[in-house]
């Protein structure tokens, strides 16, 4: 009987396995220079795969016949982790911390971790990027000292299950993936090989033992998580740590999550002596003393929480032939037509002055529902007349001149209502009346023309 004959050996990559009909230079998927190197050949016989009956319980049923029970949470000890998490931490579950260097990630877990240990639960902290010294120093500033509170500095994933097997921790913390590799992989630390290895082992570990692993994971220059893309479908939960570097304010915010919804956001404020929670971060974002000529307040949303945002403008004559238009915080393309729109149906003329548009806190506000609060801020400039301290805009401006409806109206008027603020907004497309019960909202609605008048 005759057999096919061998198909032409492919090319394939040392560190991630891509393969390829011709040899090139640059691996297509890891982009490693070098690795694509021939593979041995391989027959074009196909094999089939045997069907395997499954057993009695896990035969496939109608979905109406299945039961359902709520995943049991056990809290972190830190609530604004906690509510990015949608409760706490699942048994079994493989969560995925990822953000820029330096921004506190190693700080995070490790309050994670000493908080968890204060709760009687176990926890084992493996560092592969800095000594159990290091990590001790760092933990005597922050007060994250406990018994319970395991310490190994490891880079080799076996010895690292080995700390797992003699410790026996109810929490296990690996910072981080891309420093750790596994001798069941070829390549070295951090290549897409290795990534993909030792996270799918830790998440195995993790499934199999009903023990949460949180893993730490680096980004690129462009923001995305450094390695193979497989790595966030593998874990449950993927965090992103974020914040200037210029403020102390950091932002968790959950981009996947199989057991919670993904529209919370946790706020810290990185301090000299670790990181602490902000359940409360309205007052971050307000300017202090009397009011002053330009400024409005606007409520910006971030994921499920609604926060005051002071917008600050500043325009000053200028006989150069091109005027500034300077922002931080705000887009500067809605800047620009929230200008011209003000020229063009308000009156207000700024094509000779200099404009400079920012928020107080380092918060960035990008969304529509800033516009007409920008608006009434570079008005106040231009006029020199100061808004009421209760006053606080909501609004997207369209190039007609009219104020649009924002999206998640009741919770920004919410927000506006608890912090006494006085809300413009056009409501003609909202339903507000459950968060219209306080009568120290008064909501107005109008063309972009209504703006100058305070």
């Amino acid at each position: 009987m005759a057999t096919r004959r061998p198909t032409t050996a492919p090319y394939r990559c040392t560190e991630c396995g891509w393969t390829t009909v011709k040899w090139v230079g640059r691996c297509g998927e890891c982009q490693q220079w070098g690795t694509v190197v021939e593979a041995a050949e391989q027959t074009g016989i196909v094999r089939s795969i045997t069907p395997v009956s499954p057993s009695a319980d896990r035969a496939a049923r109608p979905i109406t016949q299945l039961t359902t029970s709520e995943a049991p949470r056990r809290t972190t000890g830190v609530g604004e982790f906690d509510r990015v998490l949608g409760g706490g931490l699942v048994p079994g579950a493989a969560i995925l911390l990822s953000g820029e260097p330096g921004v506190g990630k190693s700080t995070l877990l490790l309050e994670v971790a000493a908080q968890s240990a204060r709760a009687g639960r176990r926890v084992l902290y493996a560092s592969a990027e800095e000594s159990t010294a290091q990590v001790r120093l760092r933990a005597e500033r922050t007060g994250a000292l406990h018994d319970e509170l395991y310490l190994a500095s490891e880079i080799d994933l076996a010895t690292i299950l080995g700390h797992v097997d003699e410790v026996r921790p109810d929490l296990l913390i690996v910072d981080s993936v891309q420093t750790v590799s596994s001798a069941m992989s070829d390549g070295t630390a951090g290549h897409p090989s290795q990534v993909r290895e030792v996270a799918s082992t830790l998440i195995r570990i993790a499934k199999d033992r009903g023990l949460p692993v949180v893993i730490v994971g680096h980004v690129t220059k462009d923001g995305s998580i450094a390695g193979p893309r497989i790595l966030e479908h593998l874990v449950d939960v993927v965090c992103h740590f974020e914040g200037d570097r210029q403020t102390s304010l950091r932002f968790v915010r959950a981009l996947k999550n199989r057991f919670g919804p993904t529209d919370e956001v946790g706020c810290f404020d990185m301090t000299g002596e670790g990181i602490a929670e902000v359940p409360d971060p309205s007052a971050l974002f307000l300017g202090r003393g009397s009011p002053e000529p330009g400024t409005c307040v606007a409520i910006a949303l971030e994921g499920r929480r609604a926060l005051p945002v002071e917008v600050q403008a500043l325009t000053i004559r200028t006989s150069a032939p091109n005027p500034r238009r300077i922002v931080n915080g705000v887009d500067g393309a809605r800047v620009a037509m929230v200008l011209a729109v003000l020229e063009k149906k308000a009156g207000i003329v700024t094509s000779d002055q200099d404009v400079y548009v920012s928020t107080v806190g380092g918060v960035r506000f990008t969304e529509p529902a800033a516009d007409l609060a920008i608006a009434i801020a570079i008005a106040s400039s231009v006029s020199n007349r100061s808004t009421p301290r209760t006053l606080a805009a909501i609004g997207e401006l369209s190039l007609a001149g009219e104020v649009r409806p924002v999206t998640q109206a009741p919770q920004r008027l919410s927000e506006a209502a608890r912090m006494g603020y006085t809300v413009v907004i056009d409501n003609r497309s909202n339903t507000l009346r459950g968060a219209l019960d306080d009568v120290r909202v008064r909501v107005t609605a109008g063309p972009a023309a209504d703006v100058p008048a305070f």
